[in-house]
């Protein structure tokens, strides 16, 4: 999957505030998610993190 700062994804498990979209913060061998909800920033392995992720949403949109 493609990732660049500023995308939002939205996971197939909400976080325990309910929301399930988040922002890219950072990319490259981790990612760095902050959560739409409450502002909680997650951080983990680009592979496992890859499985969780339903869609990608980019924050530039093609013309």
């Amino acid at each position: 999957m493609q990732f660049t700062v500023g995308d939002r994804v939205i996971m197939k498990k909400p976080h325990p505030c309910g929301s399930a979209e988040f922002t890219v913060l950072r990319t490259g061998l981790d990612l760095k998610l902050e959560c739409a909800g409450c502002g909680r920033v997650v951080e983990g392995e680009r592979f496992k993190l890859e499985r969780k992720i339903k869609r990608v949403e980019s924050k530039t949109e093609d013309v």
